[in-house]
Formats: C-alpha cells, structure tokens, sequence
C-alpha cells in the first residue's frame, strides 16, 4: 500500500505539473512575441546601417566634403560657423523651398530639415549651411519672416 501512496503521489505531481503547463501557452506566445519584435529590432538596425553606409558612400562621391561622422571637431565648429538654425519651420516646407527663402543671403551648400528617425515626419526646424560665414549674418537679418 505504500507503493500505492507513492504512486498517487506522483500522479498528484504530474497533475499540478499539468496545470502549470496549461499556462504554457501563454508564456510562448509571449516568448514568441518577444522573439518576433528582437527580429524586428535587428532588421531596423540593419537597415539604418544600409542607410548610413549609403549616405557616406553619396556623400564621400559627391566631393562636397567628408561625412559628419568622420569630421574633425575645426572642421565641425568651421561649420557650424556658416550655419544658422531656422526654427518654426512649416511642416510641408521642402529644402528647395528653404534654398530659395534664404538665396540672396549668399550662397548655400546644405539645407537640413530635420525629421523623426522613426515615423520620418520633419521636427519643424532645419539648419542651413552657407559658403561664406558672413552669409549667417545676412540671414539673422530674415529673423521672424514668413
């Protein structure tokens, strides 16, 4: 009888083990979900290094000059130097459009709308890089334009 009681007990075992199984299902949808969304994480990932590498391959093509990421701190600050923050800048505004509000301050060699890295949708602010640093002082001068 004692084998008995042993082997109910067992069964008592195997049933509880049951029921913790019956949450299971649960447990592997989440563990499949989470899976699924580090899948999804890798993909972003690698597409924004696509993109990355693109940018410098167009950039280092085009001769306008070595990418942001590789700039020295002069080369950056000799930048930002010729550069003015244009804020309140309407959403739908395009960078031709931008070019051709600040044209006759001088000329331009880069118009950056900035845009949310995930839905892709611009900030509503841009910067724009002339030729010449006295060219910032003359676009000062549109401060409050339409």
């Amino acid at each position: 009888n004692g084998d008995n009681s042993d082997g109910g007990e067992d069964a008592l075992n195997a049933t509880s083990g049951d029921a913790s199984i019956g949450d299971d299902p649960d447990l592997e949808a989440l563990q499949q979900r989470v899976k699924e969304i580090e899948e999804e994480a890798e993909k972003i990932r690698q597409m924004q290094t696509d993109v990355e590498k693109q940018m410098n391959m167009s950039s280092g093509s085009s001769g306008v000059g070595s990418p942001a990421l590789t700039m020295t701190i002069e080369e950056r600050m000799e930048v930002d130097s010729r550069s003015v923050y244009v804020g309140n800048v309407d959403y739908g505004a395009t960078a031709e459009e931008l070019e051709a509000h600040f044209h006759g301050c001088g000329s331009i060699n880069r118009v950056t709308i900035l845009c949310d890295k995930f839905t892709g949708h611009p900030k509503g602010f841009a910067y724009i890089e002339f030729t010449d640093p006295e060219s910032v002082q003359t676009a000062m001068a549109l401060d409050e334009s339409l």
